[in-house]
């Protein structure tokens, strides 16, 4: 793995960033963001653009050229409904306005299979503007998704792996809250499907017409080890931010709660403005354990021989390498 050039050979750092910076996003999503801003909104449309920009490297093979703009718009407004969630699970510890956007945003109604149901959104522990805004994110990606080839075929596939994402952004709210409970196992087991690579497959699925259902289980076991390969890739690249924001569940932070490199006093001092903290925890170079994993994971899945026929599984291999790529070259500006 290269972990200094982007795919393309840009460099890493200011070039890259300008590169991404010229990424022109489609209306829907750039309507979104706009919106995004004016309802608070703290990530950078750095983000957005990144991973517009990237999503064609991990597309599975088996979604024709014909669908691949409407794929990568849905993905992109997907995101964008799950970072908020995780925003607000994550850094803002918004326990209620959570709760709200997955109880009328994010939860099909188990009869009808429609979203929303009956929850107050204008409760006290809500937020009711960012309620609203998630439900207009969440509206936009149901008309893209909508009349999908296989929609229906693998719509409730989706939902069980967006249940797991919420899970899993659940995890680490109560980590944030709980930091004594943190252990590395949690951190890969739970955390690792906040990058949500199940759901966006599955996506993808409802777009690939020719995708034969006899290579589910394959694709799916490649995707435990992939979604582990981009849980890695987003730790090394965001943890010093999150720790200054507050959140101290990435698995470089996890590792060093657990062996008692940091404490939480530490950790909070380095929210408020403490960088000597994060100086020391790079110091102890955590990040090279994880890199580590990361290549044996890798070299792993290049030996491995996959068998299926109507997706080519080497080729989303290699989309998550430069994944990887991705993340190094962006470090610092997402």
């Amino acid at each position: 793995m290269s972990t200094g050039r982007s795919r393309g050979g840009e460099s890493s750092g200011p070039a890259y960033a300008e590169r991404i910076a010229q990424v022109e996003l489609p209306d829907p999503v750039r309507d979104l963001v706009t919106e995004y801003e004016a309802v608070g909104g703290e990530r950078d449309r750095f983000v957005w653009k990144w991973i517009y920009d990237l999503f064609p490297a991990f597309t599975l093979s088996s979604v024709p050229e014909r669908h691949a703009e409407k794929v990568r718009t849905g993905k992109t407004v997907y995101t964008i409904c799950v970072t908020l969630l995780d925003d607000i699970a994550e850094r803002n510890g918004d326990a209620g306005t959570f709760d709200r956007i997955r109880r009328r945003v994010c939860w099909p109604d188990a009869e009808s299979g429609a979203t929303g149901t009956a929850s107050d959104a204008t409760a006290a522990d809500t937020d009711p503007e960012v309620v609203a805004f998630a439900e207009r994110v969440w509206m936009t990606f149901e008309e893209i998704v909508a009349g999908a080839p296989r929609e229906e075929e693998f719509r409730e596939l989706f939902w069980y792996d967006f249940r797991q994402a919420l899970n899993a952004m659940e995890y680490s709210r109560l980590l944030n809250e709980r930091p004594l409970m943190a252990n590395l196992n949690g951190a890969k087991h739970y955390d690792s499907h906040n990058m949500v690579l199940f759901s966006y497959a599955d996506i993808d699925l409802m777009y690939s017409p020719g995708f034969d259902r006899a290579d589910l289980g394959e694709l799916r076991e490649l995707i435990w080890d992939l979604q582990r390969m981009a849980r890695i890739g987003n730790w090394v690249s965001t943890w010093e931010r999150e720790v200054r924001e507050g959140d101290f569940t990435a698995g470089i932070v996890v590792y060093a709660i657990q062996n008692g490199l940091v404490t939480r006093e530490e950790l909070e001092a380095a929210a408020a403005g403490e960088t000597a903290v994060i100086e020391r925890l790079k110091a102890q170079r955590i990040e090279d354990l994880f890199l580590a994993e990361w290549e044996q994971l890798s070299r792993e899945l290049g030996d491995h021989d996959f068998d299926a026929t109507s997706v080519d599984l080497d080729a989303f291999v290699d989309g998550m390498r430069t994944v990887m790529e991705h993340h190094m070259a962006s470090k610092g500006h997402k």
